[in-house]
């Protein structure tokens, strides 16, 4: 069931805070678990609840429009200190709750904090003077809140093969490029609803789909796969002969990398694509693993 401004201010189980990109995905699991739900968006769009935080205002008016939520999911970044704990604070005050029933607050991260170039996981050193770090402490250290790091999110019309064109403009880019990690947009649903129902306080976690990409296999696999739809007829309509180049420039990139950095094969040994992310520990303490595969 979803709460609207038009609605009765019920509890619910899961109030979303920012239903954007996430909630595509996250809104359609909790209606088949029959999970009763709250939405918020900046301009109370497709029935939501209109709210927007601002860290400056102590204005109680917006929170009291808000349902009271068994979980606080934030899935807009908090920056630095002050946010997080003003956040906590106000929902708090504008929601009188028992101290055994006040909320879990989830904020959704991102890996980019965990900067060594090794193999880190969750209880590894991380930039502490990231801003978005800083706020995540501080929701753990005022709430008991957890936080789920997700890697790159995929899904839908957000497909990585598309990021190509953003981060490799030269041969140099594509030389300075190692591991990829993403997890899609299923699977964070998946883990939301996790730890909701397995709820860890003061708890940080790094969400992957336990895979490591190496960044030269799949260009060169996208764009073998994309010269090859040519060659079949598939989509000419639709791929123009600058984007062929585009192609044919990728794979000779990576081809020629290969021989200049003596690759015999692809994908390159992990040890030798610099920072990779070990996923394992979030699935196995909520009991699930991703249900999302390799990806293509």
């Amino acid at each position: 069931m979803q709460i609207t401004s038009e609605h009765d201010n019920d509890p619910v189980d899961l109030l979303i805070l920012g239903a954007g990109w996430t909630a595509t995905y996250l809104i359609p699991l909790l209606k088949r678990e029959s999970v009763k739900y709250a939405a918020t968006t900046t301009d109370g769009r497709n029935g939501t609840i209109r709210f927007q935080f601002d860290p400056e205002s102590s204005d109680p008016a917006p929170f009291r429009e808000l349902p009271s939520a068994e979980t606080a999911l934030i899935t807009f970044p908090l920056l630095g200190e002050g946010q997080a704990k003003h956040l906590v604070q106000m929902y708090e005050s504008t929601h009188c709750m028992p101290e055994r029933h006040k909320p879990h607050f989830v904020q959704l991260g991102a890996t980019s904090i965990w900067t060594a170039p090794t193999w880190q996981d969750e209880s590894s050193p991380y930039e502490h003077t990231d801003p978005r770090a800083i706020a995540e402490d501080e929701l753990m250290r005022c709430s008991d809140g957890a936080v789920l790091n997700l890697a790159g999110l995929y899904g839908g019309a957000r497909q990585p093969r598309d990021w190509v064109d953003r981060v490799v403009k030269t041969k140099a880019d594509l030389k300075g490029k190692g591991a990829l990690h993403v997890v899609h947009g299923e699977d964070v649903a998946r883990a939301i609803l996790a730890l909701h129902r397995s709820f860890t306080p003061g708890k940080r976690w790094l969400v992957t789909d336990m895979h490591v990409y190496d960044w030269w296999d799949l260009t060169q696999d996208w764009a073998v796969k994309t010269l090859q739809g040519v060659e079949c007829g598939d989509g000419q309509d639709e791929i123009t002969i600058m984007k062929i180049k585009r192609q044919e420039e990728l794979l000779a990139w990576v081809g020629e990398l290969m021989v200049e950095d003596g690759v015999r094969a692809l994908p390159r040994d992990t040890s030798s694509l610099g920072r990779a992310l070990d996923g394992r520990g979030f699935w196995q303490r909520v009991g699930i693993w991703p249900m999302q595969g390799r990806l293509r």
